[in-house]
């Protein structure tokens, strides 16, 4: 058995996001003056974890939030990411470019919701959905060579911190649920993707749910550098690792935005 972190951040804002224009795959945006500011926020706010391994999309909003996070983190500011177009945000295809309204339009004529329509040329959630499946194949079999191999970060100042776990869960620190937890894998993705995660995660693996969550806040949009948590366990089959146990430790967490927005 092997237990490690699993904590995704979503890219910071750009400025397609302030005009809420769809992005999806097709339009490769850079991260505004503010979506800047949101990245060196989050890695502030994460500057004492330290990531075994970091994933991010391919896209360069996503990989732009990355490189500051880990700019800013006292352990990692060395450590290689790994892109991967698994990662890549949900293709939403015509759509793409186009006003968020343009998108609601279009699924309110084909007499479906928003977050269910597909548009022509675009992924199904079942699509999005497959491409996470594929990337916690990788991650598993990554995260356990790592664990066989011996390479676990040094988490002192994670588990120093994380003594207590309702204070710190009360408090809202960046090593909530940290605690005995010697492995750590960092996600930057995108927003659509995020959520199909979560879903995969909370519905399909039956990953377990903090005391008093409410569906309607763990499924929430992500927000611009937002971040979710889950703490996994693997076991060793003869096809591979297999996850044994799941749990949520937060969704959406923007604690580190609240100087931002009393800044403007």
């Amino acid at each position: 058995m092997f237990t490690f972190s699993l904590t995704f951040i979503r890219h910071g804002e750009t400025q397609y996001n302030r005009d809420k224009l769809l992005q999806g795959q097709g339009v490769d945006t850079v991260l505004s003056e503010t979506g800047l500011r949101q990245a060196e926020a989050v890695g502030l706010y994460l500057r004492d974890l330290t990531f075994n391994n970091v994933f991010v999309s391919n896209l360069q909003r996503a990989c732009q939030t990355a490189e500051l996070i880990l700019r800013n983190n006292t352990h990692c500011s060395g450590t290689e990411m790994v892109l991967d177009s698994l990662l890549r945000e949900r293709s939403f295809g015509v759509a793409e470019g186009r006003p968020k309204e343009h998108l609601k339009n279009m699924a309110n004529a084909a007499g479906q919701s928003s977050r269910d329509y597909t548009p022509p040329g675009g992924e199904t959630l079942d699509q999005v959905r497959l491409r996470f499946k594929k990337f916690l194949k990788v991650l598993f079999q990554r995260m356990l060579d790592d664990h066989s191999s011996g390479r676990s970060c040094a988490a002192g100042a994670i588990e120093a911190g994380a003594a207590g776990t309702s204070a710190a869960a009360a408090a809202g620190l960046p090593d909530d649920g940290l605690q005995g937890v010697s492995f750590h894998a960092l996600v930057v993705s995108h927003g659509a993707y995020i959520r199909v995660a979560i879903r995969h995660l909370v519905e399909d693996l039956e990953c377990s749910l903090p005391p008093g969550a409410k569906m309607s806040q763990v499924f929430s949009p992500c927000p611009n550098t937002g971040i979710s948590r889950f703490v996994l366990t693997l076991s060793q089959a003869r096809s591979g690792p297999v996850l044994s146990a799941a749990r949520c430790v937060f969704t959406n967490r923007k604690d580190h935005l609240e100087n931002l927005k009393a800044a403007e």
